[in-house]
């Protein structure tokens, strides 16, 4: 407080200020990120998806609507697509250490063409772990392609910069492991055998006359 004796005035001086609450958890997350990101945690090689994918791993909670929706959307455009779920909490002090198990088990068990990574939305502290710096680190060292798919579209979580590929939601990320439906598939396969049948039969009228 200052006091102008002169006219009995008050006066608040200010040195420092600070936002409570999510102000501090911002601060430090922005810190985070630029130590990663001077790192090159996230500039690592980005791989492009397989362009034929077998088999999907999903790494979410097993009773999170993201998980029901990713296999809805799947199996809806391929279901010749194998789907493996590695079930891990998605929110609270435990979950970073959950989804780091389960990518690390995803990659040994190497069953997968790609993972799919995330949660469906909620609030910005339920998506912290997303943030954590052992699961970023995790995301970006997997030995296999993964697809990271937080929230909503307007979330962006760090492990969208480690990862291989980023989905603005997990529906779009089983779009992303489907880009050939089945209905695809079978007209390539009518495709394919109609040229067969026409260049054996232009070899057969060569070979009669």
């Amino acid at each position: 407080l200052s006091l102008y004796v002169k006219n009995g005035q008050f006066k608040l001086v200010a040195n420092s200020m600070r936002m409570l609450g999510l102000g501090t958890i911002i601060e430090q997350l922005n810190i985070l990120k630029q130590k990663l990101s001077s790192e090159g945690v996230f500039d690592l090689n980005k791989r492009e998806l397989p362009r034929f994918i077998n088999t999907v791993g999903i790494i979410t909670s097993s009773d999170g609507r993201a998980f029901g929706d990713i296999v809805k959307t799947i199996k809806s455009r391929n279901n010749l697509i194998d789907v493996i779920l590695y079930p891990s909490l998605v929110q609270g002090k435990d979950a970073p250490r959950a989804l780091v198990n389960a990518l690390n088990l995803a990659n040994e068990h190497n069953k997968c063409d790609v993972i799919i990574f995330g949660r469906g939305g909620g609030s910005f502290e339920d998506l912290l772990c997303f943030y954590d710096e052992s699961v970023v680190r995790a995301v970006a060292n997997s030995r296999i392609p993964i697809i990271s798919a937080v929230g909503h579209e307007a979330d962006v979580a760090f492990t969208d910069f480690a990862a291989d590929k980023r989905a603005a939601t997990p529906t779009r990320a089983a779009e992303f492991v489907t880009p050939f439906t089945k209905q695809d598939l079978i007209c390539s396969v009518d495709s394919y055998c109609s040229r067969i049948n026409n260049s054996i039969g232009r070899h057969l009228d060569n070979y009669e006359i």
